[in-house]
């Protein structure tokens, strides 16, 4: 009898180890922090429920973003700082759909609808570029990356917009650097079935659309196609000899990549209430990648668990240590801390990510 309840507890011990190491020390090391940060803040003068509420808030604009990494992962395509790429379909679909006045949740709908082919359209060329330099694609989506948003840094001058709500007043033309969202599609989304618990409160219709967009990735990459996707980005050579077209898989996941992006950005404005142009989705690649790698995932494989788990850990830590820093201080260093927070977790998660076993 001793003998079975040494071998259970055995077998238990082994099981803890190995959840505990195939979580990592580094993920523990941070959910701690972020754990600690949730246990002082009431200390401090900051309210727990609010603090609850601007994490989830921060997670429901992100995650969109932070899963659009997914597919070029699978595929061999690397970390997809071309993110920008995406970003910048989403911001056309977004100034477009007000500029011919939609309002209300159909402008949320018609701006996906018009971001969709500028996706497409974006996500070929940039597949059709990766496939032709094969090995250094990190280093092509950083400078498709940043030359895109530096070429719409003029676009955004020279496109003829004219909707009063969007151009520069003095000049009439050119877009502003930020566009208020406020009778538009601002909070369609996080406000669409929202759960109010006092302080608590829950974006339960964002939550929802990133459910819905995560559970069709984890199914797309159980399908036929998606198996053909994760055996190209782990063994090339193995997927060419059992007949799958590299190039065309590869194409795929930029595209799928670059759409997920586009809808991404208008997740992330419809909560946050704006449109922010010019160097704005400079801003947006980073913090995705790091997000991922420090959920778990390697330069060559990504899951919708790395995609959950990065993004509450790198959104809760940017949210929460500003908060209570500032509460235990009684100074305004929000944006400061914030800064080097993010920046800091963005250097870590770069020097830590692996390629996986090939």
């Amino acid at each position: 009898m001793s003998e079975n309840i040494q071998t259970n507890q055995s077998t238990f011990m082994d099981r803890v180890k190995d959840a505990l190491h195939s979580f990592g020390l580094p993920r523990m090391i941070i959910a701690a922090f972020l754990l600690l940060m949730f246990i002082i803040a009431p200390f401090t003068g900051a309210n727990f429920w609010t603090q609850i509420t601007n994490v989830v808030n921060r997670f429901s604009w992100n995650a969109v973003l932070v899963l659009a990494m997914v597919p070029m992962v699978h595929s061999g395509c690397g970390l997809n700082f071309g993110l920008p790429l995406g970003i910048i379909a989403g911001l056309l679909g977004a100034t477009l759909s007000v500029e011919l006045g939609f309002t209300g949740p159909v402008s949320m709908l018609m701006a996906v609808a018009i971001a969709t082919p500028f996706a497409l359209l974006f996500g070929v060329g940039y597949g059709w570029l990766l496939n032709k330099i094969k090995g250094g694609e990190m280093m092509i989506a950083t400078y498709v990356g940043f030359s895109s948003v530096s070429f719409m840094c003029m676009m955004w001058l020279l496109l003829p917009y004219h909707k009063a709500d969007m151009v520069w007043g003095l000049a009439g033309k050119g877009l502003r650097t930020t566009i208020s969202l406020e009778g538009y599609y601002a909070g369609v989304l996080s406000n669409f079935l929202q759960i109010k618990i006092g302080n608590l409160v829950i974006p339960t219709g964002a939550l929802l659309v990133f459910a819905v967009l995560a559970f069709l990735m984890w199914a797309f990459l159980h399908t036929k196609t998606g198996t053909a996707m994760t055996a190209v980005g782990s063994n090339p050579n193995f997927a060419r000899a059992a007949g799958i077209n590299i190039d065309r898989t590869r194409m795929l996941s930029v595209v799928m990549s670059t759409w997920l992006a586009a809808v991404g950005i208008l997740m992330y404005e419809q909560g946050f209430g704006f449109i922010q142009l010019y160097t704005a989705p400079f801003n947006m690649a980073l913090p995705a990648v790091s997000a991922i790698l420090i959920g778990g995932a390697t330069v060559n494989k990504a899951s919708v668990t790395n995609v959950i788990i990065g993004t509450i850990l790198f959104q809760g830590i940017v949210t929460m240590t500003p908060t209570v820093m500032n509460s235990m201080i009684h100074m305004d260093i929000s944006e400061v801390l914030r800064i080097i927070v993010s920046n800091g977790m963005i250097l870590y998660a770069l020097t830590r990510k692996t390629e996986a076993t090939r």
